[in-house]
């Protein structure tokens, strides 16, 4: 016989389920998020249990780690995909489980991708990297903002960076102060971007299929691990749509008859990729002419943030061909 079980996960409690192959229920209880209790609960059934599907939640690291530590198969769900009966009148936490359980058994349960735990760690830390360059950002923001209300005048990023003289002029003690309490804190901000960088750097470098990633016009070190360490497994994608597609690069459109019925999820996908495929097509359009003109004619007939998003999902597909193939960038073929 076989068995399936699933685990509908809180923050600090989760019910199990475990199903035999005609859906009746031989388990069902609700437990501390503790490793140690729930692989005890599942431990009779572990020889015919053919896997353990895991809301992918918050807080899914320990659980799902544990769970293979042991000898279990995990299923990562993708909570976003799954589809209830809409028949439905009332569901709780245990049909919620009930119901993954039953998605495994007839084989179309939506599942995410469970990224390797030793390399999890130093992945995340480049996740930290970018929320201190978005809370540096946000201050610099304030700044010009601050100062363009007080005296009329915008300023560029780069004279607020290098704290430009006619921002010390500012005859206003209270702006003068809010404008330095601002300015601190983009240093210090800075300071550990830098050190988080650093960091990072020491402890991975490039795997051989990654290396060429430093070929394209635009993407450096610290771009190209991100790339690396979000992607994972190339292979993992069977299609170049797919890899543009979780890189945040396709519309999310719905079509019927040439015309539009909707849209789908937009943020389906990994939000970190897309960060970074847009950084690099700021920086691939400064030092590449043909990604230049590019832009030049998609921002002539949209507007420039749909013209950046066109260069980035060009550079996504590149990007999966270069790391899939293991070959250095050929710009006239990305523009051919």
């Amino acid at each position: 016989m076989s068995l399936y079980s699933a685990i509908d996960l809180h923050s600090n409690n989760n019910v199990l389920v475990v199903i035999n192959d005609d859906d009746k229920v031989l388990f069902e209880k609700r437990l501390p998020n503790d490793i140690n209790v729930v692989s005890q609960a599942l431990s009779p059934f572990m020889s015919e249990l053919q896997g353990v599907a895991v809301e992918s939640t918050f807080n899914w690291y320990c659980l799902v780690d544990g769970l293979m530590e042991r000898g279990y198969r995990c299923h990562l769900v993708n909570t976003a995909a799954v589809e209830q009966y809409s028949g439905l009148k009332r569901t709780d936490d245990q049909y919620d489980a009930f119901w993954l359980s039953h998605l495994m058994r007839l084989g179309i349960l939506p599942t995410g991708y469970i990224y390797p735990k030793e390399e999890r760690a130093i992945r995340d830390l480049t996740r930290k990297r970018s929320q201190l360059v978005r809370q540096k950002v946000a201050n610099i923001l304030s700044i010009q903002n601050q100062f363009w209300r007080t005296t009329g005048v915008k300023l560029s990023a780069n004279k607020i960076k290098q704290w430009d003289d006619s921002i010390k002029k500012i005859n206003n003690p209270n702006v003068r102060f809010a404008l330095e309490s601002n300015h601190v804190v983009t240093n210090a901000l800075q300071e550990q971007i830098t050190a988080v960088e650093k960091y990072i750097l020491s402890q991975v470098g490039l795997r051989p299929e990654y290396q060429q990633l430093l070929t394209v016009d635009g993407i450096g070190k610290v771009l190209a691990l991100t790339i690396m360490l979000e992607t994972g497994d190339i292979r993992r994608f069977k299609q170049v749509g797919d890899y543009a597609s979780y890189c945040r690069c396709v519309d999310s459109k719905k079509l019927s008859n040439n015309k539009t019925k909707g849209k789908g999820n937009r943020k389906n996908g990994n939000k970190y990729l897309g960060w970074a495929y847009v950084e690099a097509a700021n920086f691939c359009r400064r030092f590449n002419e043909k990604a230049r003109a590019f832009y030049q004619r998609k921002s002539d007939k949209v507007n420039t943030a749909l013209a950046t998003k066109a260069l980035a999902h060009k550079l996504s597909r590149a990007c999966y061909y270069i790391m899939r193939d293991n070959v250095p960038f050929e710009v006239d073929k990305l523009f051919a």
